[in-house]
């Protein structure tokens, strides 16, 4: 895969490279057509060339001899420049602004002369015509230099396409270069984070410490982050699953003992010979059990439809200390919890909370239940009562943290919970679901060996 992806980068550089000479290569040739098509345009009034070809319109005939204007002096005298006239055999029949010293005659291999190179007053000379005679203007200390050169075209083609084949192929070579260096700055730590990908598609979620991830450290860093992000998923979902086979197997016992009773009764009570004491007896193990596993397949349905917001909430104003009172009043009347030492105070007066009446009944019956079965006769339990807030504490076993973090879950008993305890185990998931299903939030605070405390957070808006 690193191989795959550099030479992937490799072969990106060298496509770059390419385009970037083709593109110099098209700039550089339309400038060079550009300049020559726009050369007479691009040159000012003052070029050398182009002012002495244009002199002639300062010039006229007079008397057989050539007179400059008052306007072409004024041009010479600006350019610094000089002028003389020749005829055709080469004898300079008039001047304007020479020196002593310039000759009066010129053959035609000391005009060549004169007009490629600089004579010794660095004056550039420049040549042209007007009717039959010819001009010579001179300028001293001119901006413009003639450079004269021969050239060979063919040799020129040869050498250009030498030199761009060179050019071509080092810059093909320092792309290869730049690429496999870049490539192992950026094809690596790629390479890394792919593989890091695999095996978390894999489950395995190891960080191994990278010293050199280049601008992908914040990158690396993320996947660290998941990695772990997922193992504690992963391992949450784990404990999960076992405690869900365990709840299922438990369930599932739970649904074989009262079955087996049921179908072992039946059985003895079609024995014509038992007696009526007995077989009521065995009648009324038989309800019991039956009223058990309704129970049970009730708090399913319940748990399950209060899980996907199924169960619809009839909800109701309601005087909520006059609605706990009775709750207590009427759990204290029954035979299993009237010894029982539970008290009751409240701050609300006339405080109303919007609540459903049935299932906020069971929600709170199923705290002080779990408070009342799984402790010890002796046990105490306070119930205060605020403007939005109901709290029910005890002083009872308490709960471990290894079992505070899975108390609610659908699935889970805690450790302090007899095996022979009566109940199907999603009392605390069904009444926790029940105060979110209000709007509310359950939270519980418990040390074990202390006691547990249950806070029931009521929305004000709904209050």
């Amino acid at each position: 895969m690193r191989w795959k992806l550099t030479l992937r980068y490799v072969f990106s550089v060298l496509v770059i490279v390419s385009i970037v000479i083709v593109i110099n290569l098209v700039i550089l040739i339309g400038l060079v057509v550009w300049q020559q098509q726009n050369n007479n345009k691009d040159l000012s009034a003052n070029d050398g060339e182009t002012f002495t070809r244009e002199f002639s319109k300062y010039l006229s005939i007079e008397n057989e001899q050539p007179v400059v204007s008052d306007e072409g002096k004024q041009a010479l005298q600006q350019l610094n420049g000089s002028i003389q006239f020749l005829d055709d055999e080469g004898f300079v029949i008039d001047s304007l602004y020479t020196d002593e010293n310039t000759p009066t005659h010129y053959t035609p291999l000391e005009l060549i002369h004169l007009y490629k190179y600089l004579d010794e007053t660095k004056t550039t000379y420049y040549i042209s015509e007007f009717d039959r005679y010819s001009y010579l203007i001179g300028m001293r200390d001119a901006d413009e230099e003639r450079i004269v050169f021969m050239f060979n075209g063919q040799a020129i083609f040869t050498y250009l396409s030498k030199a761009f084949s060179i050019i071509v192929i080092a810059d093909i070579i320092i792309a290869i270069l730049i690429g496999l260096f870049f490539s192992s700055v950026i094809t690596k730590p790629i390479s890394l984070m792919i593989h890091r990908i695999n095996l978390l598609r894999e489950r395995d979620f190891q960080t191994p410490s990278l010293k050199r991830t280049g601008i992908f450290k914040s990158v690396f860093s993320n996947l660290n982050n998941v990695s772990k992000t997922l193992e504690a998923h992963e391992a949450e979902r784990t404990k999960l699953e076992k405690i869900r086979e365990e709840w299922i197997s438990n369930v599932s016992h739970d649904l074989k003992t009262p079955l087996a009773s049921i179908q072992g009764f039946s059985e003895l009570l079609k024995d014509e010979e038992l007696g009526a004491d007995e077989r009521s007896e065995y009648a009324s193990i038989v309800e019991k059990k039956s009223i058990y596993m309704k129970e049970l397949l009730d708090d399913f349905n319940l748990t399950m439809r209060l899980r996907h917001d199924e169960m619809p909430l009839t909800f109701q104003n309601t005087k909520i200390e006059s609605f706990v009172r009775e709750i207590i009043i009427d759990l204290l009347n029954e035979q299993t919890s009237e010894e029982r030492d539970i008290s009751f105070e409240s701050q609300t007066g006339d405080t109303m909370w919007l609540i459903d009446h049935h299932l906020m009944k069971r929600a709170i019956l199923n705290f002080i239940d779990n408070a009342i079965f799984h402790n010890e006769k002796d046990i105490s339990i306070q119930i205060h009562l605020t403007a939005d807030t109901l709290v029910i504490e005890d002083n009872g076993k308490g709960i471990s943290e290894d079992d505070q973090e899975y108390i609610f879950d659908r699935y889970y008993r805690g450790t302090n919970t007899e095996s022979e305890t009566n109940g199907t185990g999603l009392g605390m998931a069904i009444a926790r679901d029940i105060i979110e299903a209000h709007g509310g939030t359950v939270t519980l605070q418990s040390k074990f060996g202390k006691g547990t405390k249950i806070c029931i957070q009521m929305p004000s808006e709904d209050i």
